[in-house]
Order: C-alpha cells, then sequence, then structure tokens
C-alpha cells in the first residue's frame, strides 16, 4: 500500500463510496486495521485493489439466516484485510464504529455517489430474493446495528428512484431488518446496478441474483 492510499481512501469517488459501504455493512474496523468481508474473490479482489492492497483470505461459512435462526446456509466467503492508519481516519471522517465503540454512520461527504454507497451495502448487508407467491422481488436490509439500517432507509428515501420502505422491525437472530415495498424493489435494483459493468463496482455473485430474480418477477 502506498503512503497516499489512506487519504485517497477518505476523498469522495464512487470506489470510495463502493468501498465504504462494503466495509459499514459487513466489515469490522479495529485502530489499525479493517477487515471486510466479500461474497466472491471478484469482489474481494476489487476492495482490495481499491484499498491500494491487503491480504485476502478464503473462508468456508455456515450462517444463521436472520428471520429463521432454524436453518442456515453454507458458502465461500472472503476477507479482505487492509492494515495502517486508513482504519482510524476512515472510522472519524465517515461516523463506523471502531472496536467496541458505536459509529454515527456520517456518509454526507459521499453524497454525490450514493449509487455506489448503495450497492455496497446491499451487497454486504442485503437480501435479494424472488418472491413466487406475489411473483415480485425482494429486497431488504439486516443488520445488528439498528442506527446503520436508519442510515440506510434515509438514504434510500433520497436516492434518484422512488423507494419506499417498512418500518424497521427485529429478527428472531436479535438483529433488525426492513424492506423495500415490493413494487419498488425491482426498480430499485436496475437502478443501483446501472454503469456498474464499466466501472466493476459490483459483486457478480449478487449482481446475477438480483438481475434473474427480477427477470422472474417480469416472466409472470
Amino acid at each position: 500500500m502506498t503512503d497516499d492510499t489512506p487519504g485517497g481512501l477518505l476523498a469522495s469517488h464512487p470506489e470510495t463510496a463502493y468501498f465504504w459501504g462494503s466495509v459499514a455493512g459487513d466489515g469490522d474496523i479495529q485502530k489499525d486495521r479493517i477487515t471486510v468481508r466479500a461474497c466472491d474473490e471478484a469482489s474481494a479482489e476489487r476492495l482490495r485493489s481499491i484499498a491500494g492492497g491487503g491480504s485476502i483470505e478464503q473462508h468456508r461459512t455456515e450462517r444463521e439466516y436472520a428471520h429463521d435462526t432454524d436453518l442456515t446456509r453454507t458458502g465461500e466467503e472472503y476477507e479482505v484485510t487492509v492494515r495502517g492508519g486508513v482504519a482510524a481516519r476512515g472510522s472519524a471522517a465517515f461516523g463506523l464504529p471502531t472496536g467496541s465503540e458505536s459509529g454515527g454512520y456520517r456518509f454526507d461527504a459521499l453524497s454525490e455517489h450514493d449509487r455506489q454507497l448503495l450497492r455496497g451495502l446491499l451487497e454486504s448487508c442485503g437480501t435479494v430474493c424472488f418472491k413466487s407467491s406475489s411473483g415480485t422481488v425482494g429486497v431488504s436490509f439486516v443488520h445488528d446495528d439498528r442506527r446503520l439500517l436508519e442510515r440506510i432507509d434515509g438514504l434510500l428515501s433520497d436516492c434518484a428512484v422512488d423507494a419506499p420502505t417498512g418500518e424497521i422491525a427485529e429478527t428472531s437472530s436479535g438483529g433488525y431488518w426492513f424492506g423495500v415495498d415490493d413494487e419498488a424493489a425491482g426498480r430499485f435494483g436496475q437502478w443501483v446496478y446501472e454503469g456498474s459493468e464499466a466501472t466493476g463496482l459490483f459483486a457478480p455473485t449478487r449482481r446475477r441474483k438480483l438481475r434473474r430474480s427480477i427477470e422472474q418477477a417480469s416472466e409472470l
């Protein structure tokens, strides 16, 4: 990692918005390092590239479903670890929790790139599915920190597409969640990935699942 990379990660760019959205949604910040999880190798490599370096570790995971802890899912997970002063400075700049300290999630500096910020958040703490019972796309956000979900809800209220949401509720696993209205979820999904092919700022597995869900809904 070059000496100017930490400063670059604090500037407002599409890449940094995507990076910090991913960190906020499924990352861990300590004073001297950031660890952010990715669902596929391509997105892990992209996050490391944005950071200007770091290490990647692959793990086999088994996680409980947030809405039904009797069910688990297994899969591959990639952890990107970035070391250096960017951890402390990023936490201070964007109000992200560090160690045991809580955060305020101040994303105002990234507001010009809300699409990429929301994409990072969707891929890191969002869920996507096709609801066969109603023939609609389901998009929701799940996290242990209610304050982050409140901030995401505010970002959705201000974004360029109409994306109304439901109330934040508790999950059976002890966290929180809220969903985008079914009638708006497909429209939001199309908007949030618009232009991603040119930039590479996306997780292929997550984008593919969302696009397939939209296709299934449109076929009905």
